[in-house]
């Protein structure tokens, strides 16, 4: 039987996030350098985005370079700016095909020009699409978008814009990069690592966490659907009792 078959329609996550792992391991496992892991992962991330638009997800957020990256080796960290230009570029039809908005979180400004430049032209060429928003976070850490919301926020106190009394969840929700995003349903790691590694921190507060030994680039339609199901098996209580959602 299909595994797409097992799924419900009426309890779809309304947003799901990857955490996209293990691309250099793939490469290496073939004897070949990081890039390569890094270029047939492209593969998986167009699988992952049309089969989520086929789904009815409404939200997909992909973890595509953090800013810790940065710190990879510099002809690894040039590789990915390539591909990532070339990626947007060939898949500008994919996302007008589909109707999906492609949005972006995280310090975009340190992204090199050519990139940001193309990114910009990709999200404005999307905008009116309605079908689904993918987001890909570059440059993104959460904990500095957490410390550039409290800074913010201390400006707004500073200058009389914001009460301290008035601040709640909904006053930083309005100050994250993910301020139009609902929070995260189900978060998916591949490659057999159990952790967050700094993203979206606040936002998956009470996500579902799903971790797959599959590497990035062998991750499929099939093993989405997986964690889909997994994700419906689970009851999701939000601190109250079983009783309480019954």
């Amino acid at each position: 039987m299909d595994l797409k078959e097992s799924i419900h329609t009426k309890s779809l996550p309304k947003h799901i996030a990857i955490i996209m792992d293990g691309n250099g391991r793939w490469a290496k496992q073939k004897g070949m350098l990081r890039a390569f892991g890094h270029e047939n992962g492209t593969k998986s991330v167009r699988q992952t985005v049309e089969t989520c638009a086929e789904l009815g997800i409404e939200n997909l957020t992909l973890y595509a370079f953090s800013t810790e990256n940065w710190n990879r080796p510099k002809l690894e960290v040039q590789t990915l700016m390539k591909l990532l230009i070339s990626s947007l570029k060939k898949e500008i039809e994919t996302l007008q095909k589909n109707n999906i908005k492609l949005s972006a979180i995280g310090n975009l400004s340190s992204l090199p020009k050519k990139v940001y430049k193309e990114l910009s032209e990709v999200i404005d060429k999307t905008k009116h699409n309605s079908r689904m928003t993918l987001t890909l976070a570059l440059s993104y850490g959460s904990r500095e978008e957490i410390l550039n919301t409290v800074k913010e926020i201390s400006i707004k106190v500073k200058n009389s814009i914001i009460s301290p009394e008035n601040i709640d969840e909904s006053i930083i929700n309005e100050h994250l990069y993910t301020q139009n995003l609902p929070d995260v349903d189900l978060l998916i790691r591949t490659s057999g690592e159990q952790r967050i590694s700094n993203f979206l921190l606040w936002q998956i507060a009470y996500a579902e966490l799903y971790f797959t030994s599959v590497l990035w680039p062998d991750f499929t339609k099939q093993h989405l659907y997986e964690a889909i199901i997994e994700y419906q098996k689970r009851e999701r209580r939000f601190g109250k009792t079983s009783e309480q959602l019954s």
